[in-house]
């Protein structure tokens, strides 16, 4: 199968190693896929793709460092804002909207959880879950609540992965997974809308 990534900035090859890895990644595993079917990929020699990362662990990193940025901004801006269901709705929807830039990356952690526990990154992307369902809480909420404003957040990962093969309108899938995520937030909140 032929690579279908697209760089998500321009010549930049430090992008185009880290696209191609992971669509590599999500088809054949983590640990199925080399260095060398990488470069293979990218038409690059070894030593060029050893320039910009010494192992797959690395290109990993690297990916979840460019999700973790907008998801650390969010939870930077959740953290200055009034705990009010517009505000923790508003958060919903900028995660959703991040999780959309990383769809390929999701599709990854899917396909390759048992990696996924042995990388480095799975811990801190696990903390960031936290950090967010915290922001979505209601200080007073019972373990329910706590699950529902859990169960949101994954709903949207779930959803991105559950409707991709699912005949419709693209906006209409983001549409339903927002407005499931969305009332289980509010539903966490103890309002009735």
């Amino acid at each position: 199968m032929g690579s279908t990534a697209q760089p998500r900035r321009g010549g930049d090859t430090r992008q185009r190693i880290q696209d191609v890895a992971l669509e590599l990644f999500a088809e054949q595993g983590y640990e199925k896929t080399s260095l060398r079917e990488i470069a293979e990929h990218l038409d690059v020699t070894k030593a060029a793709l050893y320039y910009h990362f010494k192992t797959k662990e690395d290109i990993v990193v690297g990916l979840f460092q460019d999700l973790a940025r907008p998801i650390d901004e969010l939870i930077a801006w959740g953290e200055t804002q009034p705990p009010t269901l517009e505000v923790k709705k508003e958060i919903l929807h900028r995660y959703f909207d991040a999780l959309g830039h990383a769809a390929p990356l999701f599709r990854f952690i899917q396909e390759n959880q048992a990696t996924m526990r042995d990388l480095s990154v799975g811990d801190t992307f696990k903390d960031r879950t936290l950090r967010l369902t915290e922001l979505l809480q209601r200080p007073d909420g019972t373990l329910a609540d706590h699950v529902r404003c859990f169960s949101a957040l994954f709903t949207m990962h779930a959803g991105m992965r559950a409707l991709r093969d699912v005949e419709g309108d693209p906006e209409e899938k983001r549409e339903a997974i927002l407005e499931v995520a969305t009332d289980l937030l509010v539903r966490a909140q103890g309002v009735t809308e």
